[in-house]
């Protein structure tokens, strides 16, 4: 009788053992979960301050080239404030960004007087503090999605993030050859 006792007692031990770290895991994997997707509402206020940007040095623009710029007006326009809830469309939108932003500094090269503008160079400043902001955002991203992944992938943690339906969050990617042809506005060579 004692016996059976003993090994129920320790039966019911390892049942709550395994529950609580159950229960620990889930609640360290929503946390992870809950990071990831707040870091990628941070940068889509970047990605919309940005935009923001790029619309006030389009209409700058304007004066100087306005086919151009009215095309451009609209385009921001329509990309601003789209939802960015995966690393696969910030990427997107990164991309888009940056294109805008070639043609605009593409303008500011052809109108001399528009790349003086002081109007157009505050701006440019802005839009320039904005990606720092949107790279900042992304490295904590990066960094929270390891975690989650990491949680996602290593055993025992793995069993309960398969269980709970959890998975690994997709990694946001730079860009170099994209960077790397953009060209310099204010000539910093």
């Amino acid at each position: 009788m004692t016996i059976a006792l003993i090994l129920l007692a320790v039966v019911v031990l390892v049942a709550l053992a395994i529950g609580l770290y159950i229960v620990n895991t889930q609640r360290s994997l929503v946390k992870l979960d809950e990071n990831c997707k707040n870091a990628l509402g941070q940068i889509q206020v970047q990605l919309n301050s940005r935009w923001d940007a790029l619309l006030a040095l389009a209409k700058t623009a304007s004066q100087y080239a306005q086919h151009e710029s009215e095309t451009l007006i609209k385009v921001i326009q329509q990309r601003r404030g789209e939802d960015v809830n995966s690393a696969e469309a910030v990427n997107r939108q990164q991309g888009e960004l940056n294109q805008v932003l070639g043609r605009l500094i593409a303008i500011g090269e052809a109108y001399p007087d528009l790349k003086a503008n002081e109007m157009f160079a505050k701006t440019m400043d802005s839009v320039n503090s904005y990606e720092e902001n949107v790279r900042m955002s992304r490295m904590v991203y990066n960094d929270t999605a390891t975690k989650l992944n990491r949680a996602v992938r290593q055993w025992p943690s793995s069993f309960v993030a398969s269980m709970l339906h959890f998975t690994e969050r997709e990694y946001l990617k730079v860009d170099h050859e994209q960077k790397s042809q953009m060209p310099d506005l204010f000539g910093d060579n």
